[in-house]
Parts: C-alpha cells; structure tokens; sequence
C-alpha cells in the first residue's frame, strides 16, 4: 500500500473516496463542515433525514456529492464529541478502512487524524492508521491456492491529511509505522506457518535472508557448537526430535563501536507437543505459534535495521521441537545448563524456559546493556492477564518503567507482575539446584523466577506474551505482538542517546 502526507484542504483534495468523520447527534467533524459547505449542505440535509447519527464505528457512504470533484465521501461516526479517546479513534480508523476496502475506491483521503485524542499526538495516529491499514490488507491464508481477493481488491493508496505544522512529525511518524507494520508482518508470517514447514532451519534461514536483505550480521550455532558450549538445557528439549536445533544470533550494529548491545532473546520451539508430559489433542495445533517469541525477535530486529537505529541489538534465538521419541527427555531426568546449574525436570511440557535458560547465559558474552527475553512461556500468564496485556516480570524499576511506557506508545501493552523472592522456594528440588516447574500456584511467576536464576550478571526484563501471541477461534492467526512494544523501547533508547 501506498501512503502520503498532505495539507489540501477537503474539499480541493483529489483521491476516489474521501473520509470525514461524524460525531454523536449528527455533529459533522471540522473537516466534514468544509466538505458540507462546499456541497451547499448536501451532508447536513442527509444527516438530517436520519442516515446516520455519528455513532462509533458507523460508516456510511456517499456517491457524486454535489459539487465535489471526488465520486465518494464516506462518513465514519466517530461517537460522542467529549469521549473521543484512543480506543474511538482507533474504532473509526478500523471502521473507514473496512468501509473503503468494500467499495471499488482505489485511493481515499482520511480527514480523521485531525480530530483531537486526549494524550495521544499527530505520530500516534499516523502510526496507528499505517499498522490498522496493514492488518487489514493481511492475508493469513498465504498457503491457500487462491489468494482472497477480497484483500487484494481494496484500497491501494491512502492520503492522511494532518496540518501543515506537523507535516515532519508525521512523515517521521510515517517511515517508522511501515517499518513496524513491516516487522508485525514477518512475525504473523512466520507465527502462521505449520511446524512442518517452520522448523528450526527454517528460522535459522529466515534470519539469514534478513542478514542478506539489511545490513545485518547472522551466526548459525550448530548442536556440535551447542554440545562445546555445555548447553544441556537446550539440547535436552531438542533431543527428542529428529529436526536438529539451532542458535540463531543476529546483529543490527548501528551504535557506536564498542558501545554495549541490547539484546533480545526470543522463544524459538516451532512445535510443543509437551514432549513425554504430553498436552491434550483439542488445540494441539496452535502450538506452532510457540515459537511467536523468536519471531518477534526477527519482526523487531527487521525494524530496527529499516530505521537505522543508532543502537547496537542483538537478537538471540534457541530454537527447537519439543517431541516425545524413544529419546526425548522424561520427567525426573536431570540436565546441566551452560550455567552449571543442574535442573530436574519435572515437566517437559515447561521446555520454553530450558532453552531460554542457556540462551541467557550465552548473553552474557557480549556484556550487554539490557537484556529481554520474549516468550509464549505460561498459560499461567493467559489466565492471569487474558488475550489483552503481555506479561512483565523485571528486578529493574527503571527497565519495567521503560517497557510499560513503549507498550503504551505503541498501544501494544505489558502488565508488570511481581518476582518476588517469595516465590524462588517454589523450585526447590531434592535432587538438583533447581527443578524446572514450581507447581501450580504463580506458575508464571514461577517460570520467571526460574529465568531470573540465569540473569544475575545484567538488567533483564521477562516477557510473556503467551495471551497475546496469537488469537484463537475464528480470527485465529498470529498478531505479531509485541513487535511493536519493542519496537518503540529501542526508538526510545535511541532518543535518549
């Protein structure tokens, strides 16, 4: 798709559909009184016949309005005038695009980013309606024979008009949606794929197309450079499946040099069949989603190399199948991580935090600034925060403050749960330093702790975006959280430099 910043007024913009917005009570916004002007009351006189009456979301469209030069204008209620928050913002901008996606329009002029949103600036909207542009024209179904034509039918230019003083603010605000929406893309892209196609060479060979197509740089670790590390956390998981694992490192160097990296360490298990503690059949295919951490770590790295950010970030995948062979590990067995520390394993379905475990401690080599891990760790986090906040877990105040402001900049946001030491007595094991489950009760909780035990050597913040991953039912598909968040948390540190 196609966008562009304007400051043509309404009613001398030329594009096939344009778009104003309607308040509660049949209130035309300022840009739909220029409109309604110019057509001699046309818009007051169909609004008054009880078309349509602003509320949010409602949509209604026009052809040949008298003296526009334009064949549509579409209205899009925008609710009441005094509540107009993000969340009606962000309604009415879905709600256009759905609207213009089912007429023939090939272009349209949004005249909705004018209106005012409490707390919210011109980069938060335009950002905004680049991302909702985008995942609307997503198509899911990229393995089907026949594409939707519903989704390559739609518009393919989109105008957003903003005032002439903020023309900079929002082409910067412009560059970096598409960049993010690009990101959010790769990881749907990756999330949706069966785990017979997205495997850990498959990963391993998306981050080496990445490194090809942007200047990054991509190692490969092989099982042999697995097996020199110690890494027998990793390996356990993946030893019950015959696709081989890999580490995948990936380098954005756009700091100065020596300057100490933010890293970012993603999930990679591209299927969790729970390994011997199988799960249950119904839903077992969403599993292939376990991987949505890892591709995270891609969308983000593949945005921050778009925007050229002035920081060095290193992206860390330990990837694997979980799979339950004549091999795989079985629940008692205990394995030595690259740490040294030993773990009981007491549930091979909590894989997520084995491989994770001896990513964080291959971190520490590269004597990182900060360092955040993305994980569909726990359904412990799904019930905790449902489909709506990812979860925080960090012993930095400062670091969590951080990550919870970027997931609110990029609506995109993250709870912060408490890590206390309280709950560290929850992994005591008999018969090793650490047991890889701590029952029940906090169990995502719990499985950050058991992560913290490996990060005592930097600042370290926990995401579980197991809620947020992906959806389920019939809208279900990856959605590629939280590329955004992150996104936004090293364009943040990018500023601050």
């Amino acid at each position: 798709m196609e966008f562009s910043i304007k400051n043509t007024q309404p009613e001398k913009q030329r594009a096939a559909c344009i778009v104003v917005g309607v308040f509660e009570s049949r209130q035309l916004s300022a840009s739909g009184q220029e409109l309604d002007s110019a057509s001699q009351g046309y818009l007051s006189k169909i609004l008054a016949g009880g078309d349509m009456n602003g509320r949010a979301g409602s949509t209604l469209l026009l052809h040949h309005v008298p003296q526009l030069g334009n064949e549509r204008v579409l209205l899009v209620g925008l609710g009441k005038a005094e509540a107009f928050d993000s969340k009606a913002f962000l309604t009415a901008i879905n709600a256009a695009l759905s609207s213009l996606n089912a007429t023939g329009a090939s272009s349209a002029a949004l005249y909705l980013l004018d209106e005012i949103v409490e707390s919210r600036d011109i980069a938060w909207k335009v950002e905004q309606t680049v991302l909702a542009a985008y995942s609307q024209n997503f198509q899911p179904g990229k393995l089907k024979s026949k594409k939707d034509e519903a989704k390559t039918a739609g518009v393919k230019k989109l105008i957003l008009h903003v005032a002439s003083a903020y023309t900079k603010t929002a082409e910067k605000a412009l560059a970096q949606g598409k960049a993010i929406a690009a990101g959010v893309e790769l990881a749907k892209d990756l999330g949706n794929l069966p785990g017979n196609i997205c495997t850990p060479t498959y990963l391993a060979q998306q981050a080496q197309s990445l490194a090809k197509e942007f200047p990054l740089k991509c190692e490969i670790l092989e099982r042999k450079d697995m097996e020199k590390l110690g890494m027998g956390s990793l390996l356990a998981v993946a030893q019950g499946s015959s696709q081989p694992p890999k580490l995948i490192v990936l380098r954005h160097n756009g700091g100065k040099k020596g300057a100490k990296p933010i890293v970012l360490v993603g999930k990679g298990i591209t299927f969790d069949s729970g390994g011997i503690s199988l799960k249950p059949g119904a839903e077992m295919d969403e599993m292939k989603y376990d991987m949505c951490g890892a591709a995270s770590v891609l969308g983000t790295l593949r945005a921050a190399a778009e925007l050229k950010l002035p920081l060095n970030i290193i992206g860390i995948i330990p990837s694997s199948e979980n799979l339950p062979d004549g091999m795989a590990v079985k629940p008692g067995d205990i394995v030595t991580s690259m740490s040294g520390q030993t773990i009981e394993i007491l549930n091979t379905d909590a894989e997520g935090r084995l491989v994770l475990c001896d990513a964080l401690t291959y971190a520490e080599r590269f004597d990182p600034e900060v360092v955040i891990d993305i994980a569909t760790l726990t359904g412990a986090c799904v019930i905790a925060l449902g489909h709506h906040a990812s979860g925080l877990f960090s012993h930095n105040d400062a670091l969590a403050g951080e990550i919870e402001q970027a997931g609110v900049s990029a609506h995109d946001r993250a709870w912060r749960m408490p890590l206390w030491e309280d709950y560290q007595p929850q992994l005591d094991s008999n018969f090793a330093d650490i047991a890889n489950i701590g029952g029940r009760a906090g169990g995502s909780i719990t499985a950050a702790c058991f992560l913290s035990r490996f990060t005592k050597k930097y600042n370290w913040a926990h995401l579980d975006i197991a809620g947020t991953a992906w959806k389920s039912g019939k809208e279900k598909g990856g959605t590629g959280r939280p590329v955004g968040l992150l996104t936004h948390f090293l364009t943040a540190r990018a500023t601050s430099k």
